[in-house]
């Protein structure tokens, strides 16, 4: 072998070496890491006027559902059909993207739109690896366009769905039948004004810091519907800031009639202080 031919062939080693070490694929590292998934536990219910071929195809072809988890409603869209019966609880394992794309970040802190197109992709690669990559993209595509629409309404990536038994729902079920109980009580129902109820707040953050989707924040109210026993048990409005907060941190100083507890209709105001 001459010295020119010699010369070639270390070449086009070192660029085929060069070349492996720049795969797509995952390094050993990378495969290695493990997706930390949520869990829910709610009562279904189908979506129906709000679907779209689109929400289909990301539900193997069935309907869209909703999970309830307290006052806060979950968009579930699973890989694989699952049979699923409204008025049912079940426990949900996977990705919710909204929480995923606010741990990810945001350099711009929300300043150039929410979510970002990387951000929703990589959201559907971490509960769903493996699909194809125009799948993968027309996904990620539907979650993007549903956290921009309702960025307050959890979107649910399902990995495992199954019905509660008798085990896991023992704490809920209880708790439930004493909320069920206390509905068909005759508690009656008054109308308090927003000023009087702010000073029975007991615990609860009336001032917050603006989410990634609304780094401008902001001044909202919010129509609720206190319980006699002083918890949050109905969000009356639609305003997405105002679904955005947690209300079961909320407790209230119970309003008393004629010696009785009450439920209140009221209008609470939360300060949404913009992102820096």
């Amino acid at each position: 072998m001459n010295r020119k031919s010699y010369i070639c062939c270390c070449f086009l080693v070192l660029t085929f070496a060069g070349l492996g070490g720049c795969s797509s694929g995952p390094s050993g590292k990378d495969a290695k890491k493990t997706v930390t998934l949520d869990k829910i536990q709610g009562k279904a219910q189908e979506v129906i006027a709000e679907s779209t071929a689109s929400d289909a195809a990301m539900n193997a072809g069935g309907p869209s559902v909703y999970l309830w988890d307290g006052l806060r409603r979950y968009r579930l869209f699973l890989r694989t059909a699952a049979t699923i019966e409204p008025g049912k609880e079940y426990i949900a394992e996977g990705i919710n993207a909204q929480k995923a794309i606010d741990e990810i970040g945001d350099p711009d802190q929300g300043k150039n739109g929410y979510p970002l197109q990387s951000s929703c992709d990589r959201v559907v690669r971490m509960a769903w690896p493996g699909l194809a990559f125009d799948v993968t993209d027309a996904h990620s595509t539907v979650v993007c366009e549903r956290v921009k629409r309702y960025p307050a309404r959890p979107v649910f990536l399902v990995t495992r769905l199954r019905p509660v038994t008798p085990k896991d729902g023992a704490a809920g079920s209880a708790e439930a039948k004493k909320s069920a109980d206390a509905e068909e009580e005759d508690v009656p129902e008054i109308t308090v004004p927003a000023e009087k109820q702010s000073a029975l707040l007991i615990a609860g953050q009336p001032v917050q810091t603006a989410p990634l989707w609304a780094p401008a924040g902001g001044t909202v109210h919010c129509k609720l519907t206190i319980d006699q026993e002083g918890k949050v048990s109905q969000l009356d409005t639609g305003a997405q800031l105002c679904e955005s907060v947690d209300w079961s941190q909320f407790r209230y100083k119970p309003t008393v009639q004629r010696g009785h507890p009450v439920k209140v209709k009221t209008e609470v105001e939360v300060r949404f202080d913009a992102r820096k």
